[in-house]
C-alpha cells in the first residue's frame, strides 16, 4: 500500500514537472516572437525616420501574412549608390513584409496614423487616421492559448504584439 502511495506522488509530481516545461517553452516562443516584433518595428521607425519624405507610401503598409501572398521584391534593390528615395521606401515594405511572413506565425504589420492605439488596455489594428496623429507600427501574429485553439480579442480577431510609434516625423 505505501508503495502504491509513493508511486502515485511520483507520477503527480512528474506530471506538474511536465506541465511546467510545457509553460516554460511556451513563454519562451512568446518571447521569441516579441524580440522578433519589437526589432522589427523599431527597425521599421528608424527607416521612416531616414526616410519621412516618402511617408505616405509607409503609412499605406498593411500587409497580413495569413490572407496574402508571399511579397513580390521591388523592381530596384537599391544596391547601388544612386538610390531614389520611393525605391528606398519600396524596399523598406517588402523587407518588413519578408520578415512577417517569414518569422511570425501568420503576422500582420501596419504602418497608419493613430491617436489612439490602446483602447481598453489593449492594442488595436484599427487606427484613427487623424491629420498630425504620430505615425505608428503595428507588429502582431496569430498566438495560441495553452488549449491550442487561437487567441482572439473581444471581436474574434487578434490584437498586435507591439505599436511603436515613430518619433520625429513630422506631419
Amino acid at each position: 500500500m505505501e508503495v502504491l502511495v509513493a508511486v502515485l506522488v511520483l507520477a503527480v509530481g512528474l506530471i506538474g514537472g511536465t506541465a511546467m516545461q510545457l509553460h516554460a517553452m511556451r513563454a519562451r516562443q512568446e518571447s521569441a516572437l516579441l524580440t522578433t516584433a519589437v526589432q522589427a518595428a523599431a527597425a521599421m521607425a528608424e527607416r521612416i525616420r531616414a526616410n519621412a519624405g516618402q511617408r505616405a507610401l509607409y503609412l499605406a503598409l498593411d500587409y497580413d501574412a495569413a490572407i496574402e501572398p508571399s511579397p513580390a521584391p521591388p523592381r530596384s534593390l537599391c544596391q547601388d549608390s544612386t538610390c531614389a528615395p520611393a525605391a528606398l521606401a519600396a524596399l523598406d515594405i517588402y523587407e518588413l513584409k519578408r520578415m512577417v511572413r517569414a518569422s511570425l506565425p501568420a503576422g500582420r504589420a501596419r504602418v497608419c496614423r493613430d491617436a489612439h492605439a490602446w483602447q481598453a488596455g489593449r492594442l488595436r489594428w484599427p487606427c484613427s487616421a487623424v491629420p498630425g496623429a504620430p505615425i505608428v507600427v503595428k507588429i502582431g501574429w496569430r498566438g495560441k492559448n495553452p488549449d491550442g485553439t487561437p487567441q482572439a480579442d473581444d471581436d474574434g480577431g487578434f490584437v498586435p504584439g507591439v505599436a511603436m510609434t515613430v518619433a520625429g516625423v513630422g506631419p
